[in-house]
């Protein structure tokens, strides 16, 4: 009895063994250049969209996260590169009003402390 068990158990156990060293069958083929470009921008715009405060001002306009996530699966290859595109036209200071008038006070301020011009009252002595 003892033999016959320990028979059943060595041979489910070669079965199982040998099934899975077996290689499973793997298919390969070609994607198109495209189907791989429209993977990486889905990627990219759904990462953009996953950011903090893109979903803080997302749910500011009543826009959960779940339905952003379906909207941009949703979205055709040919409209998420148009949409990654436009992503990456856009400035990313915000027009670049910030840096200017940045630029226009710190030249102000040091002409101002070279003594060449008097905008700013505490510079003077």
């Amino acid at each position: 009895m003892k033999s016959l068990f320990r028979r059943s158990v060595a041979a489910v156990m070669i079965a199982a063994v040998t099934g899975t060293a077996m290689p499973a069958p793997a298919f390969a083929g070609m994607i198109p250049t495209e189907a791989a470009a429209a993977a990486v921008q889905r990627d990219r715009v759904a990462s953009l969209l996953s950011r903090a405060e893109v979903r803080a001002r997302l749910e500011a306009y009543g826009v959960r996260p779940e339905e952003v996530a379906a909207r941009v699966d949703a979205l055709s290859d040919e409209e998420v590169a148009q949409l990654a595109a436009r992503i990456e036209a856009l400035p990313a200071g915000g027009d670049g009003i910030i840096g200017a008038a940045l630029i226009v006070l710190l030249v102000l301020l040091i002409t101002d402390l070279m003594g060449f011009t008097k905008v700013f009252p505490f510079t003077r002595r």
